[in-house]
């Protein structure tokens, strides 16, 4: 049997270092409610494909 791997989620940090922006300003499109994310334990996390969407409908704007 295939074990699926689990999905690695993103904290606000990886996503800042990632897209060189800060931590605020990925706050700020989590509470704008622009960027998708769970509050996991009492951090916020990113699902990749979230990020990516996110991005690519920036870009076309």
């Amino acid at each position: 049997m295939n074990k699926a791997h689990p999905i690695q989620l993103l904290t606000i940090d990886d996503v800042a270092e990632l897209h060189q922006v800060s931590s605020k300003t990925v706050r700020r499109w989590i509470r704008a409610g622009e960027l998708p994310a769970a509050k996991l334990g009492g951090q916020w996390r990113i699902h990749p494909d979230d990020l990516k969407r996110f991005f690519v409908e920036r870009l076309y704007r």
